[in-house]
């Protein structure tokens, strides 16, 4: 069971906004990360500090608003806030090529569509914690590996219901999937009243996935239609690594996928995808605080690389900046020791070098050996990295982290049980390079 809760989540929204050191902060649902650029370019706008920051869930946070109210209203007319009661909890995750990627066996995009509207047309499920989260994946098992609440995973003639990312052996159609995955956030409720909890996810109950798998197996209206033997479910491995580079599509177009340094797009990058997406286009947002354009012709492509390299975005998978994540820190977060961004920054512009690359498939029980058409280039001999200003490690990466977390003494830097503390950023750069493999 994950840590105890004592009071409500108060996980912010576009209403309901957290009151950081920096000024108010919204955060706002982009359920599966698809942005059309004019809601996009809505939130890029002077009512806070200047920039918009990407989250590990694909949405948008802006911070040190200045006006709540009409930045709300220029929300609600850019078509981002659909219900006022709901807005909280539309956390949907999902595979952000779907649909056209080279690995995806359904296109999520019908289920998507069906799920945010479901979620919103159920009045009970307004009451779920800001972080309780769904999972939409499409075969390629990226988001599946991310320990969503609720996920759902095509399988061989049916779909996974996966809860806290363990396979229960629920079983259903690609049109029963959404019924079922509200029905387990209903039970989520339920178990969480009679164990008079203050849960935020499914797994900080006693005993939570298992609870959770009996109430839903007991629900006749969303029983499994399928309950397979044990060796015959399915465990999501560790996600791979986020789409940075170029993508071919199955429609003969292609994808071009950049991280963004930090998660902090400012309003020149925001006009740079607008441009490479087109009039009219649409962006995707990754919980790898990433962006992918899609559609692009072969002639297109070229030229996007160049216009989102020169707006500071990184299109290349041997980029140090990719798996380089940090947490506010100063001076926007008061619990933060210091400003882990700034020393992330330093980190990186000492390793301009760029790193080797392997072939990344990303797909549950694929064949690593397999190198299909259509694959992405992506960074290899590297792990990630997060910065935290504190022992809380926000926004924190899920699986395996070198974690560099400040202390009063300086930083500590972690991973795989091993611990060391250092007071010059000098040496706390040097050992992250040696754990990163650089």
């Amino acid at each position: 069971m994950d840590p105890i809760r004592t009071g409500p989540d108060a996980c912010p929204g576009t209403l309901q906004l957290h009151q950081a050191a920096d000024g108010p902060l919204a955060r706002v649902r982009v359920p599966g990360g698809e942005l059309p650029v004019a809601a996009l370019r809505a939130l890029a706008t002077d009512l806070g500090d200047g920039s918009i920051e990407l989250t590990s869930r694909a949405n948008i946070q802006v911070r040190a608003l200045r006006d709540p109210t009409a930045f709300a209203t220029r929300i609600a007319a850019a078509g981002l806030l659909p219900s006022p009661t709901h807005e909280r909890v539309r956390n949907i995750l999902a595979s952000p090529l779907t649909g056209l990627g080279p690995h995806g066996t359904l296109d999520i995009r019908p289920l998507l569509t069906a799920l945010d509207h479901g979620l919103c047309a159920h009045a009970p499920l307004a009451a779920l914690p800001g972080r309780f989260l769904f999972a939409l994946d499409d075969g390629t098992g990226d988001v599946a590996a991310l320990g969503a609440d609720v996920t759902a995973l095509p399988v061989p003639g049916s779909i996974a219901i996966l809860l806290a990312g363990i396979d229960h052996g629920f079983r259903c159609s690609a049109e029963s999937a959404v019924q079922l995955m509200l029905a387990a956030a209903e039970c989520f409720l339920a178990e969480r009243t009679a164990q008079n909890s203050q849960a935020w996810r499914l797994a900080e109950l006693q005993d939570g996935p298992a609870r959770i798998a009996a109430r839903l197996a007991s629900n006749q209206t969303s029983a499994p239609e399928v309950d397979p033997s044990p060796g015959d479910r399915n465990s999501p491995e560790t996600a791979g690594p986020p789409p940075v580079g170029v993508v071919s599509l199955r429609d003969g177009t292609y994808a071009i996928g950049v991280a963004v340094p930090l998660g902090r797009l400012s309003a020149g990058q925001v006009e740079a995808l607008a441009r490479v997406a087109g009039p009219g286009g649409v962006v995707r947002l990754t919980p790898w605080r990433g962006v992918v354009v899609v559609g692009l012709s072969a002639e297109a492509v070229a030229a996007a690389e160049v216009t989102l390299g020169n707006a500071g975005l990184v299109s290349d998978p041997r980029s140090p900046w990719v798996g380089i994540t940090a947490c506010t820190g100063r001076p926007g977060c008061a619990k933060s020791l210091t400003d882990v961004r700034a020393d992330a920054r330093a980190s990186v512009a000492g390793a301009s070098e760029l790193r080797p690359v392997s072939w990344a498939v990303g797909r549950v029980g694929a064949d690593p050996d397999r190198q299909p058409e259509g694959r992405v280039e992506q960074a290899g001999g590297s792990r990630p990295v997060h910065w935290a200003g504190c022992e809380r490690r926000c926004g924190r990466p899920r699986g395996e982290v070198v974690d560099v977390v400040a202390v009063p003494e300086g930083y500590r830097v972690e991973f795989e049980g091993v611990s060391r503390t250092y007071r010059e950023l000098d040496a706390v750069v040097g050992d992250v390079r040696s754990r990163r493999l650089w």
